[in-house]
């Protein structure tokens, strides 16, 4: 299989009809037709079922879709790291992260990081902890920064120091008196906003309490969560160093007292894979020591 061939391939997946994807790559359709043939006959399988005006990808298609996606993305990632060191930059690192760890990315391990390789390129990867675990199984990114829970299985995992759930609310719905902490209890009967993920520990957590929370709105990113909150909506939960993903005079933030509502951020790696130089250097400053790996 070469790469343009797999290219082909995708624009057809994508658009679901040979005419249509062959306007968009700028050629005429028999030879883009006999690229996808040449293709099926390579591999001895069938990718598409031919309609009268559209295609569908046959259970082998899908999966050569999947996997050309990766292909695709890993050359082009190739490609631009070999770029790099050319114009004497050092390097690319490919990071997987979720939305409620950016805060702890972005404080001082990455500075720290970015000074002491000041010639290093990023390319970020964000999704939820799932997306972020395939990613790294995939090899389209060197470390995840994930957040607990999670299963260590086949990882290496350094970690950051535990941190508090927090309550975030705007100034309208703040009860707490500039409380520095409060009580789960206080949460029942009112509307919260939950990162999904949290769903189940949050639920758990407060049962054990004797309460069933009421939750207003589920979502997948910890900056909707905060701007759901700043809008008046209701009572956000997320991770206290999540809160500083956004800026705002009207939000309020408290600590929930609450044992089983701690987390914390990781980075990891697949165990027993090559690890680059430069991903071996980020993980000594997010760890904040040097790491022998």
């Amino acid at each position: 299989m070469d790469i343009r061939r797999l290219k082909y391939f995708l624009a057809i997946a994508e658009e679901g009809q040979i005419t249509s994807a062959a306007r968009k790559l700028q050629m005429s359709q028999p030879p883009l037709s006999q690229q996808l043939k040449l293709l099926e006959d390579e591999l001895g399988v069938k990718l598409v079922e031919r309609g009268p005006r559209s295609i569908r990808l046959t259970e082998a298609g899908m999966l050569l879709r999947d996997r050309a996606e990766q292909i695709i993305e890993l050359t082009d990632s190739t490609a631009r790291e070999l770029g790099d060191y050319a114009r004497g930059v050092q390097g690319t690192l490919n990071i997987g992260t979720v939305s409620s760890s950016a805060a702890a990315l972005l404080e001082q391990r990455l500075m720290l990081f970015h000074r002491q390789n000041a010639g290093a390129r990023f390319e970020l990867h964000e999704g939820n902890t799932f997306r972020v675990l395939d990613l790294l199984a995939k090899g389209i990114v060197e470390i995840g920064i994930i957040r607990m829970p999670f299963s260590s299985a086949g990882l290496e995992c350094v970690y950051t120091p535990e941190e508090p759930m927090v309550a975030v609310m705007s100034a309208e719905h703040d009860w707490t008196e500039g409380a520095d902490s409060i009580a789960l209890e206080e949460l029942q009967g009112r509307p919260l906003i939950l990162y999904r993920r949290f769903e189940p520990l949050i639920r758990e957590t407060c049962r054990e309490q004797g309460f069933e929370p009421d939750i207003f709105c589920m979502n997948d990113d910890a900056r909707t969560t905060l701007l759901w909150a700043n809008a008046g909506l209701g009572i956000g939960i997320v991770p206290q160093s999540a809160f500083g993903l956004l800026r705002s005079d009207n939000l309020r933030c408290t600590e929930i007292r609450a044992e089983a509502l701690r987390t914390r951020v990781a980075a990891v790696w697949m165990k027993d894979k090559y690890l680059s130089a430069l991903a071996r250097k980020f993980i000594e400053c997010f760890q904040g020591e040097t790491l022998a790996l």
